[in-house]
């Protein structure tokens, strides 16, 4: 993932509401005696964020300081993106990564967004979310399977798509072919991914994986063993890292 100043959770871990997303922007080529090229909105700057990663770090915890000192972890091991999933009874000030995942409807969409979401996840497309963000800086990413779905997501607005159950479907294969007639829309890869196989689903079209237990393994978590969290997420990052910049240079 493109990485994040370890300053931002230092230890002890004390979770600051700006996010690395609020302030980083991709660089922009020089320019001569022109004017300079448009900035980006904020949706758009995620999305790149997203793709040049390569990872984005999925975390379900059971209590909002669990969640933020694994969230700092993977933080200060390089993953810059860290997706936590909504859970109802977590008040709005823990949402400290500003990123959501598993929104099912357009009121919880709301709830995150006015917590500081920066970008929303679905395991299908919801139709009312994806209208509702349209015209917003926050960037949505719904959950396809057939290439029906990823054609009617994108026709739709969607900028990015997550193929899910990827691992169910075929896996690497699957993402191998149904990028072939798509290689316009960005997918990710989400469900069974393991470290060790993110490279292979970059090079066969994913512009980004979702890493859960992965990263967040059960046992660490349960135990708060946040420097085999911080570990595995260093070697996430490095992969994903090094795989975008491969596939970079294979298309040039």
């Amino acid at each position: 993932m493109a990485t994040v100043s370890n300053s931002l959770c230092s230890p002890p871990c004390r979770w600051r509401p700006a996010t690395a997303l609020a302030r980083w922007s991709p660089p922009r080529p020089r320019t001569r005696g022109c004017s300079p090229p448009p900035s980006l909105s904020s949706a758009e700057h995620t999305l790149a964020q997203i793709e040049n990663s390569g990872v984005i770090a999925c975390l379900r915890a059971s209590s909002p300081e669990l969640a933020m000192e694994a969230a700092c972890a993977a933080l200060r091991a390089g993953i810059s993106v860290v997706l936590q999933q909504l859970v109802r009874d977590y008040p709005a000030a823990v949402l400290g990564v500003y990123q959501v995942g598993t929104v099912l409807n357009a009121k919880d969409a709301q709830i995150a967004i006015s917590a500081g979401a920066r970008f929303l996840m679905s395991p299908a497309m919801v139709k009312g979310i994806l209208a509702d963000t349209l015209a917003s800086e926050v960037l949505y990413i719904p959950g396809v399977m057939t290439p029906t779905e990823i054609l009617s997501a994108y026709d739709a607005g969607a900028k990015i798509v997550k193929v899910y159950p990827v691992s169910a479907l075929g896996g690497i294969s699957y993402i191998s072919a149904i990028q072939k007639p798509f290689p316009h829309i960005p997918m990710v890869a989400s469900q069974g991914v393991t470290i060790e196989s993110t490279g292979e689903y970059i090079a066969h079209g994913a512009s980004a994986v979702v890493l859960s237990e992965a990263i967040f393994n059960k046992e660490a978590m349960s135990r708060c063993n946040f420097d085999l969290i911080s570990q595995l997420a260093l070697k996430a990052s490095l992969l994903g890292n090094e795989a975008v910049k491969q596939k970079r240079r294979c298309t040039r």
